[in-house]
């Protein structure tokens, strides 16, 4: 008896190392197609709700593989559905397809240099979030996957959605209206699985954090009102360029003097800011849009409310009129603690346990977070700065000269497979 046990354990591990072996073989082959789509991703970005053309190249790739592929969910989303040869569960993959309002100035020869509008403003669009490898990662994912369906125990949903930067102001989009439009459904997702490329993360390197891992994001808009005079007899009218100074400065007491900040992190930021046509006129009004970024949904709710008592009391202080409105924004991103547990040996398969770091939360946010409201989901960080930058040298996301080392896009590859794999195996079992 103990030498039938003896050799059928031998039979199993020789099976799961030829199956790993097979596995590690195709992602190998499949890493050229992965920095090759990037590369003309990134080359070619377009905006939140308006990435036709990332959608067709995505959809013409996911029907070369025979999968059930929809498109024009929530405007340019794209799903491909892979269904196994055996039973199992439902396992969604994600991956956001937007670019951003940012002009590229990185040194690479596939460097954007498309233009558009944005916000009435003429500027550059560039992947400066990495968006680009994600999309490349889940389509490396998907070629993979679908080679081996007749092992699949269960359906993969991969899931391409559009706007997770963002909808142009008055539209829907994103992951939101992806799950209002049933993305998750038919058939039902059982678990969900994102990641997201780190410009100061080392490739080769995972960073996860089970509960609130990323913060809720909302947007605000601010009108300050004064009256217009000429810019040499300011006493002659009131000056809503000097207001808004001066609540700016009191939006930043907020979080500086009126928030617990031992308890979670929290941040408002002004990201812009218009009024004026000419120098020698104070402008009537000014607009100012920014952020608000917290971990802990009563901080929330505090930080929205003395905004909206601060901002017309400063105004009306200095003589002016001020009036903020603020979006609900997106939720905190919050990982599972029972998946990322469960899940957490798939990625230290992937990377290796040395490379797998536990982090605190970031203020940083993602829409992500719609889909973990609905079924349980695990989000993590996937390195992609080159080894011999230090940390504080590397360019931050959302700036002109952000910048991925495409070595580390085979892990992506990798650890999709691996969180799968492992999923199906351990709900099957």
């Amino acid at each position: 008896m103990k030498r039938l046990l003896a050799i059928t354990m031998t039979f199993l591990c020789i099976n799961v190392y030829g199956q790993n072996a097979k596995i590690d073989k195709m992602i190998d082959a499949v890493e050229s197609k992965v920095i090759e789509w990037r590369r003309d991703f990134h080359q070619n970005p377009e905006l939140s709700n308006r990435e036709f053309k990332t959608a067709e190249k995505i959809a013409k790739h996911l029907k070369s593989l025979g999968l059930e592929v929809e498109t024009g969910i929530a405007h340019t989303g794209v799903v491909g559905i892979l269904k196994g040869s055996k039973p199992g569960p439902v396992i969604a993959l994600r991956a956001d397809i937007d670019a951003l309002p940012v002009t590229e100035r990185t040194p690479v020869s596939f460097a954007s240099k498309v233009k558009s509008i944005y916000n009435g403003i003429e500027t550059g669009v560039m992947h400066a979030c990495g968006h680009d490898t994600h999309i490349a990662i889940l389509m490396g994912t998907a070629e993979v996957l679908t080679k081996i369906k007749k092992d699949l125990k269960g359906t993969i949903k991969f899931i391409f959605q559009p706007a997770e930067e963002g909808t142009p102001p008055g539209e829907n989009g994103g992951a939101k209206m992806m799950v209002e439009e049933g993305v998750l459904k038919n058939p039902d997702v059982d678990a969900i699985f994102g990641l997201h490329i780190s410009a100061g993360m080392t490739v080769g390197n995972i960073s996860y954090k089970p509960a609130g891992i990323m913060a809720a994001s909302q947007r605000f808009v601010i009108k300050v009102k004064g009256k217009q005079t000429h810019g040499s007899r300011p006493w002659g009218g009131i000056d809503p360029v000097v207001i808004s100074a001066q609540i700016i400065n009191g939006l930043q007491t907020i979080v500086s003097r009126d928030t617990e900040l031992t308890k979670e992190a929290a941040v408002i930021s002004v990201g812009l800011i218009r009024g004026g046509v000419r120098n020698n006129i104070i402008p009537e009004e000014v607009e100012m849009i920014g952020t608000i970024r917290t971990l802990d949904y009563d901080m929330q709710k505090k930080l929205n409310d003395e905004m909206k008592k601060r901002v017309p009391a400063i105004a009306k202080a200095f003589g002016g009129e001020a009036t903020i409105e603020i979006d609900k924004g997106y939720p905190i991103t919050y990982n599972d603690p029972k998946l990322t547990a469960q899940m957490l040996p798939a990625l230290q398969k992937a990377a290796g346990k040395e490379q797998v770091h536990l982090i605190n939360a970031i203020t940083g946010a993602e829409d992500f977070s719609y889909f973990q409201k609905e079924v349980p989901g695990l989000y993590f960080f996937l390195g992609g700065k080159p080894a011999d930058v230090k940390p504080e040298d590397a360019a931050s996301h959302h700036t002109p000269d952000f910048f991925i080392d495409e070595s580390g896009l085979k892990l992506g590859v990798q650890t999709f497979v691996n969180l799968t794999l492992d999923y199906m195996n351990a709900a099957t079992e």
